[in-house]
């Protein structure tokens, strides 16, 4: 499905009713969005993972407009600010009130800045292995430099200067960064999640490229403009957007939890997704949310 706001196509997935037989009533669970990284990929790696929170909250997956199954379009418009009002704009389009705002990585960061611009749109925010600022991508270098095979180090050399030319070379970076990004790594189901993803290579050359918006972009002004109980999830060993920057969100956005998964690297719901899911689930269901 499509939703045509703000000069674009937008492509959303819905997973699960919002009202649903109780008894002698129905009863409205609450909608979430959720928000894909990247930037350069898709909702798809959502799927099946977090299919199960649909017992509990109505589930709407999206594409950032110039990924995935959403139009592409101008690419000077493939930026943090942008894929924040289009966020809005289908939360309007689809007559939704408040949302629960789930983001991971790159949608974490898209998620914090619409939860601080648009407070009185989330009723709660879950924000999984983000950061606030452009300083992620020094220290994920240096991460890299300790971590990383000269495989790893060579691909991210691609990643720091913009240099994507293809589909297929992003779905290399990734084959190559698997057991980077989860600490159980497996190769054939990566394989598979990776074929099922649409990769669009220019949105994630404006985000990390020399000049790119996420080396300069900076939200931490702005976190105490948001009101919605907010829950962060870190990975341990997370080696691109390290512990340590939750940790900073934690203490800028008040009266937030955070929760660091102690096995887990960037991708929690590959390491350790049965926790993840409970952890969101207690979450969303903690005071009647």
């Amino acid at each position: 499905m499509h939703a045509h706001v703000r000069g674009t196509a937008l492509y959303f997935d819905i997973e699960g009713a919002a009202l649903v037989p109780d008894g002698p009533r129905m009863r409205e669970k609450p909608t979430a969005f959720l928000i894909h990284g990247g930037p350069g990929g898709d909702h798809s790696g959502f799927k099946p993972a977090f299919t199960p929170l649909a017992d509990i909250m109505q589930l709407v997956y999206f594409d950032h407009r110039g990924q995935g199954r959403s139009a592409r379009g101008d690419p000077a418009l493939y930026n943090l600010d942008e894929n924040v009002e289009d966020m809005e704009a289908l939360r309007l389009h689809l007559g939704l009130g408040q949302i629960v705002s789930i983001g991971t990585s790159y949608g974490g960061m898209v998620a914090m800045a619409h939860a601080s611009r648009y407070p009185a749109s989330v009723a709660k925010l879950v924000l999984i292995v983000t950061a606030a600022h452009g300083g992620f991508i020094s220290r994920a270098q240096q991460i890299l430099a300790e971590r990383g095979t000269e495989a790893q180090r060579a691909v991210c050399d691609i990643l720091w200067a913009g240099g994507f030319v293809s589909p297929e070379q992003l779905k290399h970076y990734y084959e190559v960064m698997g057991p980077l990004y989860s600490l159980t790594h497996d190769p054939v189901s990566s394989a598979l999640t990776r074929e099922r993803a649409i990769n669009a290579p220019e949105p994630l050359n404006r985000a990390f490229g020399p000049d790119g918006f996420l080396r300069r972009f900076d939200l931490r002004p702005e976190l105490k403009h948001i009101t919605a109980p907010t829950f962060i999830l870190a990975g341990r060993h997370d080696w691109i957007c390290a512990p340590e920057f939750s940790e900073e969100i934690q203490a800028l956005i008040p009266g937030s939890e955070l929760r660091v998964f102690e096995n887990s690297s960037h991708s929690i719901r590959a390491d350790e997704p049965e926790a993840m899911r409970a952890a969101i689930a207690g979450f969303v269901l903690a005071g009647g949310g």
